[in-house]
């Protein structure tokens, strides 16, 4: 498995932003698909964005859509989240999950993902 670590959070105003980091170590990074998910208190975990291998595609919830970029820089085996005009609905955990074998459509269940982060807070007030 690789091993994951996330960075990048902390507390901004609504209409801010923030850019998440995700470094992998472990194993060969360009073999994984990458995704980011999030948990807020008492709810359960969810999908926001997911970038395929070769970052040839991406795909996000419709919520985060047109305020929330992922990318990936394979060079760098780091995965970003670039999230602008947040909002207090958005504060959560964020944590980065890599998926070994990806199927051909796109995986938003937590158990799709082999590997995870310890996760970072992102708190945005109003």
């Amino acid at each position: 498995q690789v091993q994951l670590v996330e960075s990048g959070g902390g507390l901004v105003q609504a209409g801010g932003s923030l850019r998440l980091s995700c470094a992998a170590s472990g194993r060969t990074f360009s073999n994984y698909r990458m995704a980011w998910f999030r948990q807020a208190p008492g709810k359960e975990r969810e999908f926001v964005a997911a970038i395929r291998r070769s970052s040839a595609s991406t795909y996000y919830t419709d919520s985060v859509k047109g305020r929330f970029t992922i990318s990936r820089d394979n060079a760098k085996n780091t995965v970003y989240l670039q999230m602008n005009s947040l909002k207090p609905e958005d504060t959560a955990v964020y944590y980065c999950a890599a998926d070994r074998n990806p199927s051909f459509s796109w995986s938003t269940t937590p158990k799709d993902y082999d590997s995870w982060g310890q996760g970072t807070q992102v708190t945005v007030s109003p």
